[in-house]
């Protein structure tokens, strides 16, 4: 993030975002680059049939185990009708979407705070292309996830189309998923 209008900020919203907070952080990381390193976690138990439950609460941050959530979030997964499921709640691909679609309005919101643009509002769609044969191990040669994901984003804001673009692409999730990743699998029996 740009930190040079730092002193310049005389609002402490700026897109309901509270910059003197989040510049706070940043000053917090850039004196002790450990205070960067995060680690998010969820534990999740199989239902029955395709639906799961996912609870989040702990995670590390700025150098300590965060103790400010009561309660874990619970999250359900099902998959459609189509694919078996009884559709109780979104599929794991759809919750990939949404992950995608939060963390780049998020992102671009707090770049574009921290940088003094104000976003009147941001309205956004995701698809996501898939062909399930990969994932029944019905073609060697497809792919189990997603081939292709289209987002279209519309900001109302003064700033250029080339700007708010390049501030939302600082995304985490849009990084892991516009590149391949490593990923440790462990599977145990009990």
């Amino acid at each position: 993030m740009n930190t040079t209008n730092t002193a310049e900020q005389t609002k402490p919203l700026i897109n309901g975002v509270n910059v003197d907070q989040l510049m706070n952080v940043i000053g917090e990381i850039e004196a002790d680059q450990n205070y960067a390193k995060f680690q998010f976690r969820a534990t999740n138990q199989w239902i029955n049939g395709s639906l799961s439950r996912s609870r989040i609460k702990g995670f590390y941050a700025g150098n300590a185990e965060d103790s400010t959530r009561d309660d874990a979030f619970t999250l359900d997964a099902d998959e459609p009708f189509i694919a078996a499921g009884q559709d109780s709640a979104p599929n794991s691909m759809e919750y990939v979407l949404h992950a995608l679609a939060t963390c780049l309005t998020g992102t671009l919101v707090y770049h574009a705070s921290v940088n003094g643009i104000v976003i009147d509002s941001v309205e956004s769609s995701y698809a996501g292309d898939m062909d399930v044969r990969g994932l029944f191990g019905l073609a060697d040669d497809v792919r189990k996830g997603f081939n292709k994901v289209t987002v279209e984003m519309r900001v109302k804001s003064k700033a250029s189309v080339d700007e708010l673009t390049a501030l939302a692409l600082f995304s985490p999730v849009y990084d892991i998923i516009s590149k391949s990743l490593p990923v440790e699998f462990k599977l145990t029996t009990y």
